[in-house]
């Protein structure tokens, strides 16, 4: 199954924050592409309670 979400990235330093606007799952990473992937997984983890 495959879920839709709007998400956020921020710059914040040295890190990328990728925030979910629907829930407030928020992750981060060294790029945008690697705060997205975290974000993701973070995501799949709290669903999947």
């Amino acid at each position: 199954m495959s879920k839709t979400f709007t998400i956020a990235i921020q710059k914040d330093d040295d890190w990328f924050v990728a925030k979910c606007l629907e829930n407030n799952v928020a992750s981060q990473g060294k790029s945008m592409d690697e705060a997205t992937d975290n974000l993701r997984e973070a995501l799949s983890l709290y669903y999947e309670k």
